[in-house]
């Protein structure tokens, strides 16, 4: 059963995301009210692609990875996503169908904001209506940058950079984040990120403590990843 403080608990996280923002309290209580509360397992296929749009997830804690299969069965992770994050933002606002899969990286808690709730919000709502304008228009500015890594920098520059965006968000940061999973969402192989991640503690951006990886000169590491 859900209780009050789960759902003030939720509220408070729409608060600080840029879709949900500028919405008044008391139309953020009445979205609340009607989001589901989803624990999650480690390794647990949330959705599948293609299948229909439960609606607009919400992070509480833990961690959730995006991807899409190649053909040929190689996985490719477009997003790692930690506590505050939304996904499954496109079909939750289209009512398309999943436009990709999504797993549990770790355990955690998730919200499931239907798809038709938000639809009548955004109709009524013109302080969501534009947060959502300016997230995805944030989003979209990311995914241009993402491409631009792909086609244009080395997969030392990508880690470089992907590294640094951890260091902004340590929600995705940990053993959970393995160089497989790093790997899936560089576009390469572990073997390559293993090499890429020697390079980047040669130039004294960062350092090994068993596991962790610390960064211990972000402007070096910066400098690698061709900021």
């Amino acid at each position: 059963m859900t209780s009050s403080t789960d759902r003030d608990t939720l509220i408070a996280i729409l608060q600080t995301h840029p879709y949900f923002a500028q919405v008044p309290p008391a139309q953020l209580a009445a979205l609340a009210q009607q989001a589901k509360r989803r624990p999650f397992a480690s390794g647990e296929l949330l959705f599948l692609d293609g299948q229909p749009s439960a609606g607009l997830w919400v992070i509480e804690h833990g961690r959730v990875k995006v991807f899409r299969v190649t053909l040929e069965g190689r996985e490719h992770v477009l997003h790692l996503l930690g506590p505050g994050d939304t996904f499954n933002d496109v079909s939750a606002l289209d009512g398309g169908p999943n436009p990709a899969s999504a797993m549990a990286v770790t355990g955690g808690t998730a919200w499931v904001l239907p798809a038709d709730v938000l639809e009548q919000a955004l109709a009524t709502n013109h302080a969501l209506a534009l947060g959502v304008i300016h997230g995805l228009n944030q989003r979209m500015r990311r995914l241009v940058v993402q491409i631009e890594d792909l086609a244009l920098r080395s997969v030392t520059a990508r880690l470089a950079r992907f590294l640094l965006e951890q260091r902004e968000n340590p929600s995705l940061a940990g053993p959970a984040v393995t160089r497989a999973l790093i790997a899936a969402h560089l576009g390469t192989t572990p073997e390559t990120v293993s090499r890429a991640l020697r390079t980047l503690e040669e130039s004294g951006a960062l350092e090994f403590d068993r596991h962790r990886i610390i960064i211990r000169d972000t402007a070096r590491l910066r400098e690698m990843a061709l900021l």
